[in-house]
């Protein structure tokens, strides 16, 4: 007969502890040395594979140098253009490098980076960048400072955060009860975001239809002339790259692929078959992102950069990606009346959900809220927006309080 083994209650924290390290970070994960993610050249590797980092959301490099490589020829992009003065290329090569540094340590795929940076002192850093022996831009070490600083007081609300209420606070989190907006419920307020951006009408084979017919079209000279100018370009780089990266008639088919896998009929409506029905959860919040939320902002962004004569820009129009429609309202894709949606719709989650203003009420006041994906920055609302939103949220939730 086996008897019974007692164990410590200190022994049962070690071993929770334990599965929980184990759980977030595997046994064969390398430690990145301080010294190694300030190295320019360093290439950062997790289970064979390299993590890469973007600028732009699209934009992606293997290494620090690599940016480097990027920054120059950035700076002579333009260089024949009357409005893009020296001034503005030392603006432009601090920008890419203030973005490009953050997007190294703040990984979508890899936590270690962050975790270096914000387990070391600030002097450790600065010995660590004093010794880097390679060649660095100028502000290459005011820049790893600034994020350091910034991510030492910040938690990154996204959903696959490490911390359980960054998790809570990002859009993708699924509602289990469902969340009512605007006369419908929906999964996730992510669900809401995306299906208000087609109009009621609009329907899934009104969608393919649209994509057989830019897949038809050269978009090579029509990116080009975003490209030429940097006053287009330069306030509207992510928007611009995302173009080029959904305009690519290989990206087109994938659309157009992914709808006929998700089961739908040519009937539906995008807008309703996105609210929550007799079955919760149709779509994931990824989905709602990266098939839904990405292919209506394809449609709106190429009505918005398109020139007021160009035939697509018509056809779009017809199908209702001239603006946001909303009951009787109709607001402009890149507008301030459809970004402060966003808080209207937090305003239900988080001040009439007690549950999840609890969560938010619970983060100290000293931790800034802050949303940071691979420099994957929102024409419908900047990140600078949605950020301040976040915290602007969760001060009406301690009013409340």
């Amino acid at each position: 007969m086996r008897m019974a083994t007692s164990i410590h209650p200190t022994s049962i924290a070690w071993i929770v502890l334990s599965v929980l390290i184990g759980w977030q970070r595997p046994l064969w994960a390398e430690v990145l040395s301080l010294q190694a993610l300030v190295k320019p050249s360093t290439i950062i590797r997790k289970e064979g594979k390299t993590v890469r980092f973007a600028v732009h959301g699209f934009i992606e490099f293997d290494s620090l140098a690599e940016l480097f490589s990027y920054m120059d020829s950035q700076a002579q992009r333009w260089k024949t253009s009357p409005a893009f003065d020296e001034a503005a290329r030392r603006s432009l090569r601090h920008d890419l490098l203030q973005r490009g540094i953050e997007s190294r340590v703040v990984s979508m795929s890899d936590e270690r980076p962050l975790e270096t940076l914000i387990t070391h002192t600030r002097e450790e850093l600065q010995h660590a960048l004093a010794g880097v022996s390679e060649a660095v831009p100028d502000g290459y070490a005011d820049a790893f400072l600034s994020v350091q600083d910034k991510w030492k007081h910040s938690l990154n609300c996204w959903s696959a955060s490490s911390s359980i209420q960054g998790r809570v606070l990002s859009n993708w989190y699924p509602i289990e009860e469902g969340i009512r907006l605007n006369g419908a419920t929906y999964d996730s307020t992510e669900h809401f975001w995306q299906a208000v951006k087609y109009h009621p009408d609009v329907t899934v084979g009104q969608a393919l239809e649209l994509l057989a017919t830019m897949q038809k079209q050269d978009w090579a000279p029509w990116l080009q002339r975003l490209d030429a100018d940097p006053k287009t370009y330069l306030p509207n780089a992510y928007a611009v790259e995302f173009l080029r990266h959904n305009l690519a008639h290989e990206r087109i088919q994938w659309f157009r692929d992914e709808l006929t896998r998700a089961k739908t009929n040519n009937n539906e409506h995008p807008r309703i078959i996105q609210q929550r029905s007799s079955a919760a959860f149709r779509f994931s919040a990824f989905e709602e992102k990266v098939l839904w939320g990405d292919l209506a902002d394809l449609f709106h962004l190429v009505y918005v950069f398109s020139l007021p004569g160009d035939p697509i820009r018509k056809v779009l129009a017809e199908h209702h990606f001239d603006g946001i429609y909303l009951e009787n309202r109709k607001m402009g894709f890149i507008s301030e009346e459809f970004r402060s949606l966003m808080l209207e719709i937090w305003k239900v989650k988080y001040l009439q959900n007690r549950r999840f203003g609890e969560v938010i009420r619970s983060i100290p006041v000293e931790i800034r809220l802050s949303h940071f994906l691979n420099d994957g920055d929102s024409p419908d609302i900047p990140i600078s927006v949605y950020v301040d939103y976040l915290n602007q949220i969760r001060d009406m939730a301690r009013a409340r309080q």
